[in-house]
């Protein structure tokens, strides 16, 4: 069964020696942020729950996902790859002709049902409701970096509706406290989130905004997940966990949001407040600029009588959210064979932050296909934002980069297999580029080339073992002595 909410899942980690308690008193400034750098740093290090937090009455847990054996217990799945595989499903579905065939659908169509969000009457978010003199103080945000502008959600699950199609999105987006009640929403002008914020800045209206603490390890997921467009991102968590989530209406705004959630902070975003955000030491290894951003006002609390903060701190790769990319890349794989029926594999290499670098195989059957799939990726989604597209053939291991770089220094010649793109989305976050949101692409064609591609050289043939000698070390392997 999966989780219904985060302390299910503290708990399965504690009995399964994925948790360490720290009961020595710790200070949310700078000091637990430090702890967790270190332990993910140090890798395969367990999830910390921190009991006595200096001046808050609410313990924090960090490092919740930071191993993929822990993400592979809080998703329930051993292969990440089936998540999209689901999505794919049930977009080929349609009804056959038939009474037999309708018939043999129902199971399927059951199962189908089985994800969408269940709306309740109440639930554990709602054994406190705060509406008069609410605070954001009573909460140990952490401040991660002495270069930080102040303390920051780093884990918020922001939820919003599209305004005219009512949709829904979650999204995990760092929002910088400012005092009891503001807040600054650093809302990225390519996430979806602040899509539905123009909508409403262009009627002069204000939105209203969830953010939620602390829910189920697949309601968490989903927030992160590039899902695909239109698709509300609940439904997407029910069908990363087979089964929905149990969803609550807020109290001070027109929000659904998980019933079994720790915290729920509501209020509204004004488009005419707006405010200097920032810096901040992101997930780049870099602090991003101060920028301007819209302000956020709290209007309510939700929360259970005794909450876990829920939190990750970010830095120069890699850290806890590395691993969180790792499995939305398995994920999105089948997604992206769908539209590219020709890529083999897919890989997002953590020290590239996720949007920095991407290395496709592929099975070559025609001149310039790795072209036409780069440019193919360019336009799905977020991976419209990844800076360089790496494409080799099948016979390459995307997830060995020792294989890569062979690939990119024997198959690929600067001038001719190189492609560079320039004025195109970029990472809001990304260091380099001249622009903040505009730069280039640059596309390596690192396939083995054809006569077609101005390979005019004689074809070099690979280096193989032959199969007689191979059988021969084989079969005397244990005589030789060697480990």
């Amino acid at each position: 069964m999966p989780f219904e909410s985060l302390g299910e899942y503290v708990e399965v980690l504690e009995k399964s020696g994925q948790l360490a308690r720290i009961k020595k008193r710790v200070s949310a400034h700078l000091e637990i942020a430090e702890i967790m750098r270190r332990l993910m740093y140090a890798g395969n290090q367990p999830a910390v729950l921190f009991e006595d937090v200096e001046g808050y009455d609410m313990p924090v847990l960090g490092n919740a996902f930071g191993t993929l054996t822990r993400l592979q217990t809080a998703l329930e799945i051993k292969n990440f790859e089936e998540i999209g595989g689901r999505i794919v499903d049930l977009t080929k579905m349609k009804m056959p002709a038939g009474m037999i065939n309708k018939l043999r659908m129902i199971p399927k169509l059951s199962e189908i049902a089985q994800y969408g969000p269940k709306s309740v009457e109440s639930g554990p978010v709602m054994e406190v409701i705060e509406t008069d003199n609410v605070t954001l103080n009573s909460i140990p945000i952490l401040k991660s970096f002495s270069g930080d502008a102040g303390r920051f959600i780093t884990f918020g699950l922001t939820v919003t509706k599209h305004p005219e199609t009512g949709i829904r999105n979650i999204g995990v987006y760092r929002i910088q406290v400012i005092n009891d009640t503001k807040a600054i929403m650093h809302w990225q002008i390519h996430k979806r989130g602040a899509q539905h914020y123009e909508i409403m800045k262009e009627q002069m209206k204000r939105i209203e905004v969830a953010i939620v603490i602390g829910a189920d390890p697949a309601t968490v997921f989903s927030a992160v997940a590039p899902v695909p467009e239109g698709m509300d991102k609940f439904l997407f968590a029910g069908i990363t966990r087979k089964k929905g989530i149990k969803l609550v209406k807020c109290k001070n705004v027109d929000l659904e949001v998980p019933a079994n959630a720790e915290i729920v902070l509501e209020g509204y975003i004004d488009p005419n407040d707006i405010r200097i955000e920032g810096p901040f030491g992101d997930h780049t290894g870099y602090y991003t600029p101060p920028e301007p951003y819209p302000t956020f006002t709290l209007t309510g609390i939700m929360r259970r009588n005794k909450p876990i903060y829920l939190t990750t701190v970010v830095g120069k790769p890699i850290l806890e959210d590395a691993y969180i990319g790792k499995v939305i890349e398995r994920s999105f794989l089948p997604l992206i064979q769908m539209f590219q029926p020709e890529v083999v594999d897919f890989s997002m290499p953590p020290a590239g932050w996720f949007q920095g670098l991407a290395v496709i195989s592929i099975r070559k059957r025609y001149p310039g296909q790795a072209r036409k799939v780069m440019m193919g990726l360019w336009g799905m989604g977020q991976l419209s934002l990844t800076k360089i597209f790496a494409v080799v053939d099948h016979d390459v291991n995307v997830h060995d980069m020792n294989e890569v770089i062979w690939a990119i220094t024997t198959r690929a010649d600067p001038k001719r297999d190189t492609m560079i793109i320039d004025n195109t989305p970029t990472d809001t976050l990304d260091p380099a580029s001249p622009l903040v949101n505009l730069g280039s692409k640059m596309g390596i064609d690192a396939t083995a080339k054809w006569k077609e591609e101005g390979y005019l050289r004689e074809p070099q043939q690979l280096v193989r073992v032959d199969e007689q000698t191979k059988r021969t070390v084989d079969n005397n392997w244990k005589e030789y002595g060697l480990s």
